[in-house]
């Protein structure tokens, strides 16, 4: 879904690259579907809570109203060979888009600026100046954290956080 929503975001113009990894970091946090956070997150910030609520209401009902339909007949063909089929050439898919929303939130987190905008020759002459020194020292400390100290991820979520005000607000 994240490569969906941010294309849809970006087209319409409702926020910068920066503020939607934003978003994809709070809506991951808080319980609920991506889809349904983030929309709630642009519609406020597009129209305040109107707009927040209209956002919510229209990525709910759709998802809603064809899920109702189709587990009206799911069951019944649960078991069909062309169903099974479906779900395994589901799942490829699934992992493409996966892996181009780990690399979009990689690359906001650890560059500066988006990989198309990067002068190679920028990047080899100085590289701190392309690379996001403290969005890396944070996902080290994460890693670390949950890996080899096995840290409550909440304690880690909240202190990310508050690392990252530090470091990128207040530093």
């Amino acid at each position: 879904m994240i490569p969906l929503i941010q294309s849809e975001i970006a087209s319409n113009g409702w926020m910068t690259t920066s503020e939607f990894a934003n978003i994809i970091a709070i809506a991951e946090m808080t319980p609920g579907p991506i889809a349904v956070n983030s929309a709630t997150f642009v519609g406020y910030k597009t129209a305040g809570i109107l707009g927040g609520f209209v956002a919510t209401i229209g990525v709910t009902i759709p998802s809603l109203m064809i899920i109702l339909l189709i587990s009206k007949y799911f069951f019944k063909f649960q078991k069909h060979p062309i169903n099974t089929m479906v779900f395994y050439g589901i799942r490829p898919v699934i992992v493409a888009l996966i892996t181009i929303a780990a690399i979009y939130v990689g690359e906001t987190t650890f560059l500066n600026y988006p990989i198309s905008n990067i002068d190679i020759f920028d990047f080899l002459s100085n590289p701190l100046q392309v690379v996001n020194l403290s969005g890396i020292l944070i996902f080290i400390g994460v890693l670390l954290a949950v890996a080899k100290f096995k840290v409550n991820p909440m304690v880690v979520i909240l202190g990310s956080g508050v690392l990252g005000v530090v470091l990128f607000y207040l530093v």
